[in-house]
């Protein structure tokens, strides 16, 4: 046996080749799975004893020189940056890099868990939509001067159909479908006729929420704002201006303070260390009456952000129209982590 190891050993130590495949089967033949040094070695069992010494110093002197053959013939084939110019089908042509998720798919997604984590719901709904739906039942009756807030795409071949301005219209549908305690989240896609720019686009992103109840207050509205901005920005300070929107009354806007530490802070500040975030109120009791909920008995809160203002603020991104055009120097920058 000791013999037959050797002949092996002559026949590497004289095989030369410049043709890629003929040294790749080369290779394998000796060291691959089913190659002759495996065979060789699930042999060394049956030596005697007295020449298992002798075998095995010549086996591993077979299996260097296999080695060392393959690495000299492919180091023919590496240009001068000392890539390997051997065809290899089990090679990638070119690195493939791991994708990321979209930064907007990455703030979602931790605003929806930190909801849920206090009992919130998720709720979705149709982007195509009607009038009643999107307006009406939400206290804005045709000719409501309000209306005009929400320039509106509106489907030319009956006016009564249009793409939702907002995911309040999907809180409208739920609450026709359940009764009180109610308690869900509506994140989703929005559109409306506004000009594409650094601070504004037609097509959003939205996350709204409800909660009807019995003794529903203010306080409770707060209480669960003040929650969300601390998961989401750590310790945080927040304030409610009074504003108005015409399904809840009374209205506020939400600003978490952002500080003045830095430039970047006095200009998206605006030299107030303030931001807003998001608009809130108390549901108006006309919006649960058009939902079936009686308002003698349920009062709630209602809240809804835009997802690319809140990343534009984590991220410090000043132009709203990176997160659409999937630029992949821009996307991959993010990993889902936070």
């Amino acid at each position: 046996m000791i013999e037959e190891v050797k002949k092996h050993l002559k026949e590497v130590n004289s095989f030369s080749s410049k043709d890629a495949e003929e040294i790749e089967k080369f290779r394998i033949s000796y060291a691959g799975k089913k190659g002759i040094l495996n065979e060789l070695f699930a042999a060394f069992r049956a030596v005697p004893n007295e020449e298992k010494k002798a075998y095995g110093q010549e086996l591993n002197t077979l299996k260097t020189a296999v080695s060392n053959k393959v690495k000299f013939l492919q180091s023919e084939f590496k240009d001068t940056g000392g890539n390997s110019l051997i065809k290899d089908p089990s090679r990638t042509p070119f690195p493939l890099e791991t994708g990321n998720r979209h930064p907007l798919s990455v703030v979602k997604n931790r605003i929806i868990d930190i909801f849920t984590q206090i009992g919130f719901t998720i709720s979705e709904g149709p982007e195509i939509e009607d009038d009643w739906h999107n307006f009406t039942a939400l206290n804005l009756p045709e000719h409501h001067p309000a209306r005009d807030m929400q320039d509106t795409f509106f489907i030319q071949t009956d006016p009564d159909i249009l793409l939702r301005t907002h995911t309040s219209s999907v809180q409208v549908r739920y609450m026709e479908k359940n009764q009180p305690p109610i308690r869900t989240i509506s994140p989703g896609r929005v559109f409306r006729n506004e000009a594409i720019s650094a601070r504004s686009h037609c097509i959003f992103h939205q996350i709204e929420g409800l909660y009807i109840a019995k003794e529903v207050s203010f306080a409770d509205l707060k209480q669960t704002l003040q929650y969300f901005t601390n998961a989401l920005f750590g310790n945080s300070k927040i304030r409610m201006r009074p504003s108005y929107f015409p399904f809840t009354e009374p209205s506020a806007e939400v600003d978490i303070y952002w500080g003045l530490e830095t430039e970047t802070d006095y200009r998206i500040t605006k030299g107030t260390g303030w931001l807003e975030i998001m608009g809130c109120g108390m549901v108006d009791p006309n919006v649960l009456e058009n939902c079936g909920i009686d308002p003698e008995q349920y009062s709630g809160y209602a809240f809804g952000m835009c997802i690319e203002r809140i990343a534009m603020l984590l991220y410090q991104i000043s132009d709203i129209r990176l997160f659409f055009e999937n630029d992949v120097r821009f996307l991959k920058q993010f990993k889902a982590t936070l």
